[in-house]
């Protein structure tokens, strides 16, 4: 192995006047950057952090993957760690470029199937799980209890449901009726509803909220047949707590309908199901100054993989695609589309400005222990995640799905928040990229966990589900890139993940809310 295969030090890209450590350096370490260049740290510099490879002058802008993440708050000598102390995201003016350089569609892939389940609406189901919702935090104690009576239930009976769930959450009242708050929980709970996930499901609501479960069920037309082969329509779909006469009655009533349910919900079974109908969610949390170097591009590597074979990979966290948004307008298949992209970003702006906060409060103290300074830092490994194809769509928060390719969804960098709204929107499998080590779990659809460096993963390998980190030790991103596609079909066919086996994924429904509280 040459000097610099093996250098702690990386130089991402011929205009970086930084690296990234992708081990830990010692003071004093002479490091190869090519066979001509090298610096010497220093200081200690930890995994994932960044070293000047020139001398920077104040004011100066600090380049990262050939990209400005951020200004020198003062002179930097080769050597010198850099991070918060001497880094400053300053402002940046950005050519957004609209569809100047739209990719062209790559090969297309035919003939590949995972084994999922055929809904009779004709949408593809990952997984099989009986639901509970919770139209308000007023009914999540109730919707809690019912679940629990269920487990009770020997599920081994039912081999082909994969558990009972109560999405529950802390809203669903004091918000202003048939506002965008009101409307953006019921796509959300809908969204749920209506997911090939869900087998079956009851609303269930306390009777005097604001988000009233008949105004769910109206405004995002709930049928309970569409992922039932049920002979008649299981009635009551919504029900009240006030109506039926409290906890202990609702507890009773609703555990002793769903346990009618469960051998109908029981009543699927895996089939062949092409590639094409998977809506990949892809989030990264807990990051670190890796993530947009080895994790986040190979998951870009299976995306682009995704697309070829006419299947939809979703890019979320518009708040963490802040300040690499140029790269994505020039890939809009058209300037419309390039523009609903900045409206979002326009909109975060005024959004967080409301609240005298700045977007640069992320990254969070985590993410900057692992190395991260700037949100645009952030912000540009982020967007590796959605690979090199055009940018066909911009979606709201939980809105559904219907493009297939590359599309953005306006979600929070908030991971449980995110996440929801992307499963909302019609997401089937999510691929969940960390570097500190994020034990994310999201019933009712399996989350693979990718790390971005190996010690996390083995320190962590009971959360893990693939290790990334070899990329830093000269495993192509393409070759992880190729495993994480596959691990995709796997799991949608049935492979459970780590958080799967561990039973993660009761708490991190989060529907985003956006308004007052009233």
């Amino acid at each position: 192995m040459s000097s610099v295969a093996s250098s702690p030090l990386l130089k991402l890209h011929p205009e970086d006047n930084i690296a990234i450590a992708r081990n830990s350096v010692a003071e004093n370490q002479e490091c190869p950057l090519s066979e001509t260049e090298s610096v010497t740290a220093r200081e200690d510099i930890d995994l994932g952090h960044k070293v000047a490879i020139q001398q920077i002058a104040k004011g100066e802008p600090i380049r990262k993957f050939g990209q400005v993440i951020g200004f020198a708050t003062s002179d930097m000598q080769p050597g010198d760690w850099i991070h918060s102390h001497n880094l400053e995201a300053g402002e940046l003016s950005l050519d957004y470029a609209y569809s100047s350089d739209v990719p062209a569609p790559p090969e297309p892939v035919e003939g590949r199937t995972f084994m999922g389940y055929r809904r009779p609406n004709g949408k593809a189901g990952t997984r099989n799980y009986l639901a509970i919702i919770s139209t308000v935090n007023c009914s999540a104690t109730a919707s809690k209890y019912i679940a629990r009576e269920l487990a009770k239930t020997s599920l081994e009976d039912y081999p082909n449901i994969d558990g009972i769930i109560p999405l529950v959450h802390k809203g669903g009242c004091a918000m202003q009726y048939d506002g965008e708050d009101h409307h953006q929980l019921m796509r959300t709970l809908g969204g749920f509803a209506k997911h090939p996930n869900i087998g079956a499901y009851v609303v269930l609501g306390l009777g005097c909220e604001t988000g009233q479960g008949s105004f769910l069920s109206d405004s995002e037309g709930l049928v309970q047949l569409q992922n039932l082969k049920a002979p008649k329509p299981l009635e009551p779909l919504v029900l009240n707590i006030q109506d039926i006469g409290g906890i202990a009655k609702t507890v009773k009533k609703v555990t002793a309908l769903l346990q009618d349910y469960l051998p109908i919900v029981n009543d699927v079974k895996r089939e062949p199901i092409p590639v094409s109908e998977l809506i990949l969610g892809t989030e990264c949390g807990g990051s670190d100054g890796n993530s947009g170097v080895t994790a986040n591009p190979a998951l870009g590597i299976a995306s682009d993989l995704l697309v070829a074979h006419g299947a939809t990979s979703i890019l979320g966290e518009t708040s963490e695609i802040y300040g690499g948004e140029h790269l994505l307008t020039r890939r809009a298949i058209t300037p419309e589309v390039g523009k609903k992209l900045i409206e979002r970003i326009k909109w975060w702006e005024e959004y967080t400005g409301k609240f005298g906060v700045v977007i640069d409060n992320n990254p969070s103290p985590g993410n900057k222990r692992g190395g991260l300074t700037t949100i645009y830092e952030k912000s540009l490994g982020a967007i590796a995640k959605g690979g090199s194809t055009a940018l066909r769509e911009v979606y709201r928060f939980a809105e559904p799905v219907t493009e297939k390719g590359f599309v953005i969804m306006d979600t929070p960098g908030y991971d449980p928040a995110s996440v929801t709204g992307m499963v909302a929107g019609g997401a089937n499998v999510v691929a969940f990229t960390t570097g500190r080590g994020s034990c994310f779990g999201c019933k009712p659809v399996p989350s693979i966990k990718i790390s971005t460096n190996t010690p996390m993963y083995e320190r962590m390998e009971d959360d893990m589900d693939l290790d990334a980190g070899r990329i830093l030790n000269g495993t192509s991103v393409e070759e992880v890139g190729r495993e994480i596609f596959e691990l995709v079909i796997d799991v949608a066919s049935g492979k459970k993940t780590k958080s799967e086996l561990q039973g993660i994924g009761d708490e991190e429904f989060c529907p985003w809310s956006i308004g007052p509280v009233l």
